[in-house]
């Protein structure tokens, strides 16, 4: 918990200082950042920017960082049967084949990511290859699929964006009122005060933004259960998650991509909060009160 709180310090003290410099140059050009009007549209456009930067270089960013290895030709028959079952998934859901690739990691783990329901990646390690058996990377496979029919890439760059630009908006209303009250400064102008209290609270409510974010992560996790279930059947999740159960331990995946794995860290009393992931026994409980028609694959 520590460390990932280390990093949301960080990440918002890098954001914090690449902002101030926006708005320095800005207000350089003569913008009058103290109209709401002018910082809403600013907020906006740096708020959704970075969100849909990200969701555009997200394929390359995964292949980077993982080092995935796109199947472009069937090697082994292992690969073939890779290529064969995402193709028939992702025709069966009515979208586009995404790009399979493997990546070499010791756990049992996949993912998905792309900037559109048709032009998409599902990745999986080298460790679900050797410990899983088919019916169970089958549905794992399943469940990716469904994370792009679902659009939910697309869903979380729209969703990071607007509390982004939520986060910005309401730290610089919030902190001009403060200084305000405070005094500000002789000439009008924002206080040093006004700077702390907008950088304590953009952390702030940082925080409670990331909160947002990973409550719909669970949500769009339990979606893609039941996609996985309509697609290779609800058994074969089931058994996916309790061999996920067993074996799961710390993921390898870096930051960019964990959200997108099949599993994620599991978090008690407030960390709960932040987990990308549910517990996974919550997701199998999930998956067998499904109504009873969902038992074989599409």
């Amino acid at each position: 918990m520590f460390k990932r709180i280390s990093l949301f310090l960080a990440t918002n003290l890098a954001v914090m200082v690449l902002l101030g410099i926006v708005l320095s140059v800005l207000q350089a050009f003569g913008v009058n950042l103290g109209d709401n009007g002018t910082l809403l549209m600013f907020a906006a456009v740096f708020g959704f920017g970075g969100a849909f930067i990200s969701l555009m270089t997200s394929k390359w960013m995964a292949k980077r960082t993982t080092g995935a290895q796109v199947i472009t030709q069937a090697r082994s028959e292992g690969e073939q049967w890779l290529l064969a079952t995402v193709k028939r998934q992702a025709e069966a859901a009515g979208i586009a084949t995404p790009e399979v690739a493997v990546y070499d990691a010791p756990e049992i783990n996949a993912f998905a990511t792309g900037p559109s329901r048709n032009n998409s990646l599902v990745a999986v390690s080298t460790g679900l290859l050797r410990g899983m058996d088919r019916d169970e990377a089958e549905a794992v496979l399943a469940h990716e699929v469904s994370h792009v029919a679902n659009g939910d890439m697309v869903t979380m760059a729209l969703i990071q964006g607007v509390l982004n630009t939520f986060v910005i908006v309401l730290a610089r209303v919030v902190g001009r009122v403060i200084d305000g009250y405070l005094g500000g400064s002789r000439d009008g102008a924002p206080g040093i005060g006004y700077y702390v209290i907008v950088f304590v609270l953009d952390m702030v409510f940082g925080l409670f933004a990331s909160m947002i974010a990973m409550w719909f992560s669970r949500h769009r996790e339990f979606r893609a259960d039941a996609g996985a279930a309509q697609l290779a059947g609800r058994d074969k999740m089931v058994a996916a998650l309790q061999r996920l159960s067993a074996t799961y331990g710390a993921s390898t995946l870096p930051k960019q991509v964990a959200a997108f794995g099949i599993s994620g860290a599991v978090r008690h009393g407030l960390g709960r909060l932040l987990m990308s992931h549910p517990p996974l026994e919550e997701r199998i409980e999930a998956l067998r009160r499904l109504d009873g028609s969902v038992r074989t694959a599409l």
